[in-house]
């Protein structure tokens, strides 16, 4: 596909600004005007407050985002002791708020807001109470996942009265829209219907048995509505034009963004690909081995990235969206050469 010649558009914002929701489809339409980046960004630990949190949205408002995507951990299992040697498991939430940051993102800085909604930890109940809460609270759109299991549990299990499968929540998400309860109970007023994306995977999702399965569910997702997919980070970028390739030639139709992560510290060179399970090229897993410090590995990190960006916007990808988790000023710094 021929890249169109884009202006960028490098925006200052003042706080407060007015905020007028916009159709998903819209944001993604932009693209034909030019270049445009979304991030993603991790609600702040427990107790810890929001002012961090804040400073990193300001700072990637002057990149002039299309959306903030905002991550949802719903709980994860921790392990107390109860005497005698024993210990017990229950769940605790360590992030949590991101329904409430969420309208704070969106009310404060005047950009859509794309909160995740998950099966993992939480009931069909729970999730319909956090679907009207941000029917309330003006916020349209989401992305909608399944979630990781327990980090000891070999397997995903499903909270008692949860879901088990994105497109179970997909379809309860729609059922919604519909102005229809979990329970089967009408709603006197629907609201506003949510638009929505997923995830999807390049490298394929780990517990997938195949990558051609795994992009069966992904159009099952898009036949239950699913408008947009983004996918999980990769580092070489043969194996997302692959993918994209493999799903048109199985009629999947939606945009599929490229998700980008700059690399930051030496550790991630194993803790990446075992944590998101995908591969680092053997050129930059050799780069990676001979950097010193942290410093020398963002400083490959950045130039790696940039590099992935450039070359899909030599194959007429106009959107890209960006992991920060621990790359803030990586992330700065790519999206800055790439203006």
């Amino acid at each position: 596909m021929k890249m169109k010649n884009c202006v960028f558009h490098f925006a200052l914002f003042s706080l407060n600004r007015t905020f007028a929701p916009m159709n998903l489809n819209a944001l993604f339409e932009q693209q034909l005007s030019g270049r445009h980046f979304s991030f993603e960004v991790l609600p702040p630990l427990k107790g810890t407050g929001t002012d961090n949190l804040f400073q990193t949205v300001a700072m990637l408002m002057e990149l002039d985002p299309l959306y903030i995507n905002i991550t949802t951990h719903h709980s994860e299992y921790v392990y107390t002791e109860k005497g005698g040697g024993l210990l017990e498991r229950h769940r605790v939430r360590r992030r949590p708020g991101t329904i409430a940051i969420a309208a704070a993102i969106q009310q404060k800085f005047g950009i859509p807001v794309i909160p995740h909604v998950i099966c993992s930890g939480t009931t069909i109940e729970q999730t319909e109470y956090e679907l009207l809460d941000l029917q309330f609270l003006g916020i349209e759109h989401l992305l909608l996942l399944r979630g990781d299991k327990a980090k000891d549990d070999s397997r995903f299990t499903a909270t008692a009265g949860g879901h088990t499968h994105t497109t179970d929540l997909i379809r309860q998400v729609q059922q919604f829209n519909n102005g229809i309860f979990a329970d089967g109970t009408r709603m006197k007023n629907p609201g506003k219907p949510f638009n929505f994306g997923v995830a999807c995977y390049p490298e394929k999702h780990e517990e997938a048995p195949n990558l051609e399965q795994d992009m069966i569910f992904l159009k099952q997702k898009q036949e239950l509505g699913a408008q947009y997919a983004i996918t999980q980070m990769f580092f070489d970028n043969q194996k997302y034009y692959a993918f994209v390739k493999k799903a048109r030639e199985m009629g999947i139709t939606i945009p599929i963004i490229p998700g980008i992560k700059p690399l930051s510290k030496l550790s991630q060179l194993t803790v990446i690909p075992r944590t998101f399970h995908c591969d680092l090229p053997q050129a930059l897993a050799a780069a990676m081995m001979e950097c010193k410090n942290d410093e020398e590995a963002a400083r490959l990190g950045i130039e790696w990235a940039t590099r992935q960006c450039r070359d899909l916007y030599a194959h007429g990808i106009q959107n890209i969206h960006f992991y920060t988790t621990s790359a803030v000023n990586s992330v700065r710094e790519v999206v800055r050469r790439l203006l």
